[in-house]
């Protein structure tokens, strides 16, 4: 595999004619369904995420990104508490117990105080920190996110098409309360290896949830592991990198694998990417899909962590939990 497959997502919009969009829906689902099977990353054009919000998310972050770090850390993920939100300063945040190559901002679904999850104390929900300093910032987020979530429902929806369910499979199971994480990560240009250690933006992991959908700068640094190995992703104008996480692994029962991917930032310009994690609800039961739909029927095949998903037993919460405490230990402990 040399390059990553382009899908048009648009007919799941339910635009046109019933018949021509049933002939769309069909093809989109077939293509997705290939897609996943032969990497689980996929970039989608048809996604409804302007030019104009992707800009302005730019030019906010990049604003943000460009403060002194002291007045960076005034919103520090410390100050978010159990709502897990802020920033991070490079090297804050961990890949299997290595710090990665990047700084980045958290956000979340914003919930306010009253909230019955929030005066319960649930982990990683709650309110957002945005900077005073870059005010413009949060209208750009909120778009950037209202315009992946609405497009990650549709597209969950061809994701179930592909697997023989009804479109509303997810919305009705797993998804009417999605668990939507949105991150902005700034790479600075990596450095080179040093003494046999190569350096990663972030190094190899796979995402936890269903799907993430991804939009990235002119710059790039993306890889991704096919069976035939390392592929780059570069952007492509006007799309969105999607790829599928560990519980469309487990739901499926392994037809659909998580994929491992990395970044390394070697253009020598400083680099954004935008990541939207689309994930069941937090207390959500992990549990494989119909029979017909599971059709990896449970089969473990090794993985970069040595992790066995389909043996995974709980809800969503208990296995993010499980994992982002790892990414931030220290801050895990105090809060989670």
């Amino acid at each position: 595999m040399s390059a990553l497959p382009v899908i048009d997502m648009a007919p799941l919009f339910r635009r046109g004619d019933a018949a021509g969009r049933a002939r769309g829906r069909a093809r989109v689902a077939r293509e997705i369904e290939a897609a996943c099977r032969a990497s689980g990353f996929f970039y989608v054009t048809g996604h409804g995420v302007t030019d104009a919000i992707l800009q302005n998310l730019d030019a906010a972050a990049r604003r943000f990104f460009d403060l002194p770090e002291n007045v960076k850390l005034r919103i520090p993920m410390s100050k978010g508490g159990r709502a897990w939100r802020g920033f991070f300063p490079l090297g804050g945040e961990l890949t299997s117990g290595r710090p990665d190559g990047k700084e980045g901002l958290y956000f979340g679904t914003e919930l306010p105080t009253d909230h019955p999850r929030v005066k319960d104390g649930w982990p990683l929900h709650g309110a957002n920190l945005w900077p005073s300093e870059v005010p413009e910032l949060r209208p750009a987020v909120e778009a950037y996110m209202a315009a992946t979530t609405r497009a990650a429902h549709h597209l969950l929806e061809g994701v179930a098409l592909s697997l023989g369910l009804d479109a509303d499979y997810f919305e009705t199971h797993y998804t009417a309360d999605p668990t939507i994480l949105f991150r902005i990560f700034h790479y600075p240009p990596t450095p080179p290896a040093r003494d046999g250690q190569e350096n990663w933006g972030v190094g190899e992991h796979s995402d936890y949830g269903l799907l993430t959908l991804l939009a990235q700068d002119e710059h790039g640094g993306l890889q991704v592991k096919t069976p035939e190995g390392w592929v780059a992703a570069p952007p492509i104008p006007g799309t969105l990198v999607c790829n599928i996480g560990d519980m469309l692994d487990r739901l499926t029962g392994g037809w659909y694998l998580s994929t491992p991917h990395r970044v390394r930032n070697d253009s020598g310009q400083e680099r954004l990417s935008f990541p939207l994690f689309f994930d069941p609800d937090f207390a959500a039961e992990m549990v494989p899909l119909p029979p017909e739909a599971a059709k990896g029927h449970g089969t473990s095949v090794p993985r970069w962590d040595n992790a066995d998903l389909q043996a995974f037993t709980g809800t969503y919460g208990d296995y993010l939990l499980s994992k982002v405490s790892k990414v931030f230990p220290e801050l895990g402990g105090k809060v989670l």
